[in-house]
């Protein structure tokens, strides 16, 4: 598992796989919702401040207690294309403050994945944001089809997810081969035995049709779009089958539509072992850190003793030992966030001296694990991407992509390698997205950050020349995203984007 998730989820830092494999033409991809479809009814939003925990957020003096927190659920069609047919239902929130006097209308927003969480990403943004934003607009977080709270995908239990997490196939081996095939086809299998063909129906054409329902039932005339990572493939997609109907989109770290998808994956492992060489460089820096001495040396020393021997923690209740995979993860899921090094630097300490209660820890906020049970970001991950793919790669291409990784990226590749059967043996309906062109009354804000790890800078270029009427804003930071990551320079030129549609100076480079 790599890739596109925001940092502005889960604390900030979650993932999920590979980018889809394929770039075959689309498929049911072809313009707006269908016109047959009824008008869809305004959401009736209600109060569920109780349901958050609201206390372990940061808010700006006096904003907490102006903020009102409704939930509301909508019923799309499961599949677009047959809309008096089955149904699903979509979860939302609505942040409120009631400060909003110049209300421009409702923030529809993203935190990528795929399979993050809007309704969680709205209510921590409702911390972040600032209040220029909040008298504009309500935030209006949602949960994608089959994520978190609409109409969930779950197929695994956290036992068989705790098994396949821990599992370190070297897919260079034969047996590592059949271990890392088998493990993909026990998902795909528990998939289609849970949720037969209705599975095919969870992809980002169909979400992206949804976002218009949203847009409806919330009463907006054009949609204001904040999308993080793969929400950015969300918004250029909406913006694609609908141009007319936005209003404003900020992309922020942008999934990138040109490149073939194993390449795309190959350049995300090339953003994180930069991001490793930078925080290694930082290591030498900063004690603790300093005393693990290089810090490329110390994650081989600590990866080989739990491949030898998995590595016991010491935290209250844990009864799970790292493994050599689990280790690889901790250390991934500490480099989307320069805040998180320090924490990297701890836990790759304790674990030389036997402790895994820190690479433990990193895992599992990568993994969205809390006290054994993890979210269902994984199973909405896996399904969303596989649907938005053509089938493939035969072993042939995975066995000599894994050789040739193993050389490039000397930390993550051969680790990474087994994702690449994710979608080999799933269900064959695919509905693969189309390419971006979008005509939009105004121009889309791309943000790029020069060091990005999960989706590379180059990424925000080609997607700002490919959508045709877009403009490109630069920040020249570290981590994943850029937005509400502490540079001023960057968030007031997307807050008066979004408020007022004014863009940046063309060529704008935020500096760190």
């Amino acid at each position: 598992m790599l890739a596109g998730c925001t940092s502005t989820i889960s604390g900030h830092g979650s993932a999920g796989t590979s980018p889809p494999l394929g770039s075959s033409p689309p498929k049911s991809a072809t313009g707006s919702a269908a016109p047959s479809l009824p008008a869809q009814a305004a959401a009736d939003f209600t109060d569920c401040s109780s349901a958050f925990n609201l206390s372990s957020l940061r808010f700006p003096a006096g904003r907490a207690a102006r903020l009102s927190f409704g939930c509301a659920t909508i019923s799309v069609p499961l599949d677009y294309r047959d809309p008096t047919g089955k149904t699903i239902r979509l979860q939302m929130v609505k942040v409120h403050d009631s400060a909003n006097t110049a209300h421009t209308g409702e923030l529809l927003v993203n935190p990528g994945g795929p399979g993050g969480s809007g309704v969680e990403l709205a209510v921590g943004m409702s911390a972040q944001v600032s209040d220029k934003l909040l008298s504009h607009f309500d935030l209006i977080g949602f949960d994608p089809r089959g994520v978190g709270s609409s109409t969930p995908i779950r197929c695994l239990s956290d036992a068989q997810k705790d098994v396949l997490n821990a599992a370190s196939p070297d897919v260079l081996t034969s047996a590592g081969l059949a271990e890392a095939k088998r493990s993909a086809k026990t998902v795909a299998d528990a998939c289609t035995a849970k949720y037969g063909s209705d599975i095919a129906q969870y992809d980002t054409v169909q979400t992206a049709k949804d976002m218009d329902r949203i847009r409806q039932a919330v009463g907006d005339p054009k949609l204001n779009y904040l999308g993080f990572s793969y929400g950015t493939e969300l918004g250029s997609v909406y913006s694609h089958l609908f141009p007319n109907n936005v209003r404003v989109a900020v992309l922020d770290g942008a999934v990138d539509p040109l490149t073939d998808d194993i390449t795309s994956f190959a350049e995300q492992l090339r953003g994180f072992e930069g991001a490793f060489d930078q925080f290694a460089t930082w290591c030498q820096a900063h004690s603790p850190c300093s005393t693990l001495g290089n810090a490329r040396s110390a994650v081989y020393q600590v990866a080989a003793q739990a491949k030898k021997a998995p590595i016991p923690s010491s935290a209250p209740g844990e009864t799970r030992k790292a493994t050599s995979s689990l280790v690889y993860t901790g250390v991934l899921s500490a480099l989307y966030s320069q805040a998180q090094w320090p924490t990297l630097g701890q836990a790759l300490l304790d674990a030389k001296q036997g402790d895994s209660a820190g690479i433990l820890a990193l895992a599992d906020r990568y993994n969205e694990r809390t006290e054994g049970h993890y979210t269902n970001i994984a199973d909405a991950n896996t399904t969303i991407s596989c649907n938005d793919s053509k089938p493939g790669p035969t072993d042939a291409q995975i066995i000599s992509t894994a050789r040739s990784w193993k050389q490039q990226f000397p930390i993550f590749g051969a680790w990474s390698a087994p994702s690449l059967f994710s979608c080999q043996q799933w269900q064959p309906a695919r509905t693969v997205p189309p390419l971006p062109t979008a005509p939009t009354p105004h121009k889309v804000l791309v943000v790029g950050n020069l060091h990005d790890p999960a989706t590379p800078y180059q990424g925000a270029k080609d997607l700002t020349k490919t959508m045709g009427n877009a403009e490109l804003l630069t920040w020249d930071g570290e981590g994943h995203t850029s937005y509400l990551q502490g540079n001023m320079c960057i968030d007031n030129y997307v807050d008066n984007y979004l408020i007022d549609a004014t863009l940046p100076p063309v060529g704008t480079t935020c500096p760190r």
